[in-house]
């Protein structure tokens, strides 16, 4: 994976995660076994960072990439992109996401 600068990272906060839904993106999550049994975002596909390449085929068209503070997360949009796929980080990760009130499920 390609590293980016923090302004070439397509990026979204918590707030924005539902319009994006609404419009058909997916949620995947990107980090360990253990964060995503300790609680992730409904409806999100488990595709841990370092198997993403692997994996890229299970990856939706359009998704939403998330770890817990945003900071794994941030590297793989630009991968995505250069698999022909569209990909947003969600800034802060679940941690800003919680921190806004929005729920997780186990």
């Amino acid at each position: 994976m390609t590293a980016q600068t923090p302004e070439q990272i397509p990026a979204i906060t918590p707030s924005e995660v539902q319009a994006k839904l609404d419009q058909g993106w997916s949620l995947v999550d990107v980090r360990r076994d253990d964060e995503w049994a300790a609680g992730h975002l409904e409806g999100a596909v488990h595709i841990p960072l370092d198997q993403l390449p692997d994996r890229v085929a299970e990856v939706p068209d359009r998704a939403v990439v998330y770890c817990h503070a945003g900071g794994r997360s941030a590297r793989a949009p630009g991968f995505l992109l250069a698999q022909g796929r569209t990909a947003v980080n969600l800034d802060g990760g679940i941690t800003d996401w919680t921190a806004e009130g929005h729920p997780v499920v186990n």
